[in-house]
């Protein structure tokens, strides 16, 4: 298989997020096998349908783009309140338009969640998965890719646990595995 092209996608907008160490982490761990770059989200403003037009705001325009150009996309969000990051939530508002031919729709997607509690922000996966299942995003499935304790799993920006990184890195492969995976729409077109 050639070096797929992954994008990632932080819900995190902390100097010091974990989130994003651990996709830079999983990025150096795979690079071997496909390039991970990380999106960043800080200038993506909220959504504003008046906004939402054929020249919608620069940010969005480089997110959608940068959504259309991956093979693939790989989703870290941290848990607030039983839910994903609104920082994140408002990025796949954005992401999900124009409707019916959005660039996420489709396109394979990887999610992981983490949080300082035991469950690792489970909550926040599911919902993420329910979002980007409402969008037609093809999440893959595996095992859930949940980080709990993730304030002892990292240090000096870098995910420092590699049973943790290990099982990521399953994640990332199959993602990939999933990239080259016909749809139903190839299936269909052949």
């Amino acid at each position: 298989m050639s070096s797929p092209v992954l994008l990632a996608l932080s819900g995190s907008l902390r100097r010091s997020s974990y989130n994003s160490a651990i996709l830079a982490t999983l990025g150096e761990a795979v690079a071997d096998k496909a390039s991970l770059a990380i999106f960043p989200l800080n200038d993506v403003p909220l959504y504003d349908q008046d906004a939402d037009t054929d020249t919608p705001p620069e940010a969005v325009a480089a997110l959608r783009a940068a959504i259309g150009a991956a093979d693939g996309i790989v989703i870290a969000s941290p848990e607030y309140n039983h839910g994903m990051s609104g920082v994140l939530k408002n990025a796949l508002d954005w992401a999900s338009r124009p409707h019916g031919r959005a660039t996420l729709t489709g396109k394979p997607v990887f999610t992981l969640t983490s949080s300082p509690g035991a469950v690792g922000g489970a909550r926040a996966h599911a919902q993420l998965n329910e979002t980007l299942a409402s969008i037609g995003a093809r999440v893959v499935l595996r095992p859930q890719a949940v980080v709990g304790a993730v304030h002892e799993k990292i240090a000096d920006g870098r995910l420092t646990d590699q049973r943790t990184l290990d099982f990521l890195v399953a994640g990332i492969d199959d993602l990939r595995a999933d990239i080259v995976r016909p749809t139903a729409a190839d299936r269909e077109a052949s």
